[in-house]
């Protein structure tokens, strides 16, 4: 399998993200889930399925620095290809005992099938963006994850000139605790 310079780039960041982490205490959090929902790029909303994780530490008492990662899986309709949609965000969030909320820029790289007013087709390409994500845990480190994405795809496309996407998905979420 050959590793492009992008995502050896993106590793890099994450790297470079890890390394700079202020961490008063010795503790951090990894949370990990498949989610369900929808995407909507342009004029018609799509299934988006996918794995999504993330991985806090504490930086104040109940104050957090978050980077998530949510893979973004389109499934092929009778009319479109699959796609794919993986965004990262680094977040600054709030946690309590059986939850925590967060929110902060992205990026995201897409490759989808998508319609604007006038036409259809794929579109490919990188975003920057928004992401806001909460997590509450019912039961132990059990829980419930939704977040939320809006990102400004189709820059240069004739499918989706100037267009926003947003990516709405639900899921379970396992956490775990190092202290």
């Amino acid at each position: 399998m050959r590793t492009t310079g992008r995502q050896l780039s993106s590793w890099a960041v994450f790297a470079l993200l890890l390394s700079v982490v202020p961490t008063q205490a010795d503790a951090f959090e990894l949370s990990a889930g498949i989610s369900l929902g929808w995407l909507q790029a342009g004029t018609i909303p799509r299934l988006a399925v996918g794995p999504h994780a993330g991985i806090s530490w504490p930086i104040q008492r109940d104050i957090l620095f978050t980077v998530h990662d949510l893979c973004t899986i389109l499934p092929p309709t009778q009319e479109d290809g699959p796609g794919i949609y993986n965004q990262t965000s680094v977040d600054i969030g709030y946690a309590w005992k059986d939850g925590n909320i967060s929110a902060g820029p992205s990026v995201a790289f897409y490759v989808m099938p998508a319609c604007g007013v006038t036409l259809c087709g794929h579109v490919a390409g990188l975003a920057v963006g928004g992401h806001a994500q909460t997590n509450a845990y019912v039961a132990g480190p059990l829980g419930v994850s939704v977040s939320v994405n809006v990102d400004w795809v189709g820059r240069g496309s004739l499918v989706l000139p100037g267009y926003v996407s947003v990516v709405v998905v639900v899921g379970p979420v396992l956490r775990w605790s190092a202290k």
